[in-house]
């Protein structure tokens, strides 16, 4: 694959009514690159996902436990099912990521921001998995479930006026 194809955005892997349906269905998150240090994209993501009933699996051999919960060295190292595979790692490294979410089984493949690989969307799609590209699952998750915020936290207070 040329390398200029591995930074190339495809809006067929921004379809809201497949984000719609991945954010829906799936209740079980591994979270591939999810870091321990709170001042991380991956941290802040893992903790709204947590905060929003979803329960997160931390994938990253650097880790022993993030957000209280057990990390794996690999989507094969988890012994139960997951439903999305959220990526936060750089793109030369989803075709990888890829192929072992449809190997166990995964329903959804999520590329964050930046995180654009044709060839892992490809290899997830062939394998039946639901592909989002490019895209904040937790920026996702708060525009489609309103919790929107103007800085991304949910007040519980509605009016135009700030207190």
């Amino acid at each position: 694959m040329p390398a200029a194809a591995i930074g190339r955005r495809d809006d067929r892997y921004q379809d809201p009514r497949v984000i719609q349906r991945v954010l829906h269905s799936g209740r079980v998150v591994a979270v591939v690159g999810l870091s321990s240090d709170p001042l991380r994209a991956s941290n802040f993501v893992g903790f709204y996902l947590q905060r929003h009933g979803y329960r997160i699996v931390p994938v990253n051999p650097n880790e022993r436990e993030v957000l209280g919960e057990t990390c794996y060295s690999s989507l094969s190292a988890i012994p139960f099912a997951v439903d999305i595979v959220d990526v936060f790692r750089r793109p030369q490294f989803v075709p990888a990521i890829a192929e072992e979410a449809v190997k166990i089984g995964a329903k959804a493949l999520w590329l964050q921001f930046n995180v654009i690989s044709p060839e892992g969307a490809r290899i997830a799609r062939q394998g039946g998995l639901d592909v989002v590209m490019d895209k904040c699952i937790k920026v996702e998750h708060a525009r489609y479930m309103g919790k929107m915020h103007w800085f991304g936290l949910n007040t519980g207070v509605i009016s135009s006026q700030r207190e």
